[in-house]
């Protein structure tokens, strides 16, 4: 793709710019204005480009970045290209999309999340225990859940935000996912409190792990 099309892509994006949007999105460390639905049109419209994606990345822009990762190729990046990516995803929704929508698609997903699990930087290592989480979830063979359990009680509670965040999630897949670690599980989100007051808006499930476990197994075993 020609830079002229990159051009043109940003010279769109900052016409679906809005300042209302980008207000609430800085609230959140989101640099951008564009709304979802309208980044997601645009992106299927524009279809998967991988060289484009690539440009979009390197533009640094917010948006770009984030359209970038809905047109991408996931298992195009090589392993190195992921980390430098992941290092330098400095918003929360960048971030996010990066880990879900294509490090968790990539044959590398399983390298980087050892790698990156213990990685000093809190924000990498987030990317590690999401990773983590969706082998919780769907892939547990193999991993040592009551050791995660035994780092998430020890290190949760004074964690950064984001990485307290993954910790948390994965504290609450476990518990959801695997019966036989539950109560401890709940136990552990009891004591340490972690999100026990966090806002939570009308018909949402609380992110608070105890009422998050309780919550999800019953809609299980509802089913």
């Amino acid at each position: 793709m020609t830079e002229t099309t990159v051009a043109e892509v940003l010279a769109e994006l900052a016409e679906l710019d809005d300042p209302r949007i980008r207000a609430v999105n800085e609230k959140h460390g989101d640099d951008h204005g564009v709304n979802l639905g309208k980044l997601r049109a645009l992106a299927k419209r524009l279809k998967t480009q991988q060289e484009l994606a690539r440009r979009l990345w390197a533009t640094e822009d917010t948006a770009a970045r984030l359209l970038a990762l809905l047109i991408c190729r996931p298992k195009a990046f090589e392993r190195d290209e992921l980390d430098t990516m992941v290092r330098d995803a400095r918003t929360p929704k960048v971030h996010d999309w990066l880990v879900n929508y294509v490090v968790k698609k990539s044959p590398h997903a399983e390298e980087l999340r050892v790698a990156w699990f213990a990685d000093p930087d809190p924000v990498v290592a987030s990317a590690g225990w999401a990773l983590t989480t969706e082998r919780v979830a769907k892939k547990p063979a193999g991993l040592d859940l009551p050791g995660l359990l035994d780092t998430i009680e020890a290190e949760m509670k004074d964690a950064p935000d984001r990485l307290q965040w993954a910790m948390n999630h994965c504290l609450a897949q476990i518990g959801i996912e695997h019966a036989e670690h539950r109560t401890r599980a709940l136990a552990i989100g009891e004591r340490l409190e972690v999100l026990k007051d966090y806002p939570t808006s009308p018909g949402c499930t609380s992110p608070f792990a105890p009422v998050w476990i309780t919550e999800m197994v019953r809609r299980k075993n509802d089913a």
